[in-house]
């Protein structure tokens, strides 16, 4: 989430002109990036598509702008071994704007937001973030770190009062300059367009001092707490591995290196395949937590976006546009009453359609953390695979799933919907999909 914030740290003065040129250069599948700065040192990246109808050139960020917030702090928790971020300079948060007041829509007169130019994909970095601005070493115009880990030992050493500085880079992801809509909302050359930036971000903030790992991401609607409805996702670079992936670590080692490549192919022989192509296969995972949880994987062991190939990001475009758009028909009263139509059964009782309510309720889009789960810069890249987990707590049209003492407290989950059932929903949700788009994305 975008977050505003007026605490001191450091200034930077740039962008003196009216105009400027960029920093140009063409990446895969045609896409230019064009780099240049914010008015506080920020770094913007610009994606034009490759069919883009923009010129080269982008206005420059005239804005006076406070300075930014100093680093936040990581405490350890001594019982689990995990780092906790406190940024306090995130309290102040921008909740759901009025399009005319978007911070994330091109800037006008009336709307001095945070992207000074019109654009196609737009990256910039937070304002107030959980991670950074400062580094393990001076980078830029962001400053080294005091207190900074000192890697992987030193963040693994256990003790009580230990602090670090949460050094790393947030990173706001613009998929479009429209106001309101998602991922899944994109034509399939845009949606490849922020895969190539995703791709390019991975490689850049894996190079940066002190990041461990890098996480692209995109949280939807208001139930998953989104309060910016314009259609955007987010990148943390982080300076240790996440807990989650040292579970995984962990994992590999007491089992196989090649675990990934078990797991794909025993999904891919079961009934729990919801999509397959050339290079990746989306699946309900078999012991799927979520009411809605689906994986996607490439065929082969690529750690990160970054060393995926260009035939990769060309399939996954369409093919994670589908699957999302399925993901939103889920619980859309046209398919549900569609299948009763075809089958000549009640609604509520048809196979593969999910608890349906009022069509206002219905229609709602599906809410979901896409979460691309990527490879530690430093370890763990020949056995860990790149996927995206996608999950909703969406468990029928007009209710949500909370977790609750089990999961919250103990860690223990419990399944309302079997990942059988979920995998035939959701096929049948982007049949749905496909068929009402002429099988065209």
């Amino acid at each position: 989430m975008l977050t505003l914030s007026r605490q001191r740290a450091y200034h930077v003065d740039v962008n003196t002109h009216d105009s400027e040129e960029m920093r140009a250069e063409v990446l895969g599948a045609g896409v230019v990036r064009r780099a240049t700065a914010l008015a506080d040192g920020r770094d913007l990246f610009y994606y034009d598509d490759p069919d883009t109808t923009l010129g080269p050139e982008r206005a420059i960020d005239a804005r006076t702008l406070p300075t930014r917030p100093d680093t936040a702090t990581m405490r350890l928790d001594v019982l689990t071994g995990d780092w906790i971020t406190v940024a306090a300079n995130r309290q102040n948060r921008v909740m759901m704007p009025s399009a005319d007041a978007d911070p994330l829509a091109p800037q006008t007169p009336g709307n001095p937001s945070e992207v000074p130019s019109r654009y196609d994909v737009a990256v910039f970095e937070n304002r107030s973030p959980a991670f950074g601005p400062a580094l393990a070493e001076a980078v830029g115009a962001a400053p080294a770190a005091r207190n900074a880990p000192r890697g992987l030992d030193d963040l693994a050493a256990p003790g009580l009062g230990r602090t670090r500085a949460a050094i790393g880079r947030c990173e706001v992801v613009c998929f479009s300059p429209d106001h309101s809509g998602s991922f899944g909302t994109q034509t399939v050359t845009r949606a490849r367009t922020v895969i190539e930036a995703w791709a390019d971000r991975t490689a850049a903030l894996s190079a940066l001092p002190g990041i461990q790992q890098v996480f692209p991401f995109e949280n939807r609607g208001e139930e998953i707490g989104v309060t910016l409805p314009h259609p955007h996702g987010q990148i943390y670079a982080y300076p240790y591995v996440t807990p989650r992936t040292a579970r995984t670590l962990e994992q590999v080692d007491r089992t196989a290196p090649d675990l990934f490549a078990r797991i794909l192919e025993s999904e891919q022989g079961s009934e729990r395949v919801v999509l397959r192509g050339e290079h990746w296969t989306a699946y309900v995972p078999f012991a799927a937590r979520w009411p809605l949880e689906v994986h996607l994987m490439p065929h082969r062991q690529v750690p990160d976006l970054a060393a995926t190939s260009a035939a990769e990001r060309d399939e996954l475009a369409p093919l994670y546009l589908r699957l999302l758009r399925g993901v939103d028909a889920l619980y859309d009263p046209a398919r549900t009453d569609a299948a009763a139509r075809t089958q000549g059964t009640d609604p509520a009782h048809t196979p593969g359609a999910a608890p349906a309510a009022d069509a206002t309720t219905a229609a709602r889009p599906t809410p979901y953390i896409a979460a691309w789960h990527q490879a530690p810069v430093h370890v763990g890249r020949e056995s860990v695979r790149l996927h995206l987990q996608l999950t909703s707590p969406r468990r029928a049209a007009d209710r949500l799933k909370f977790l609750a003492g089990s999961e919250s407290a103990m860690w223990a989950w419990a399944a309302e919907v079997t990942p059988e059932q979920g995998a035939e929903r959701l096929r049948a949700a982007i049949a749905f999909t496909t068929a009402s788009e002429g099988s065209a994305v």
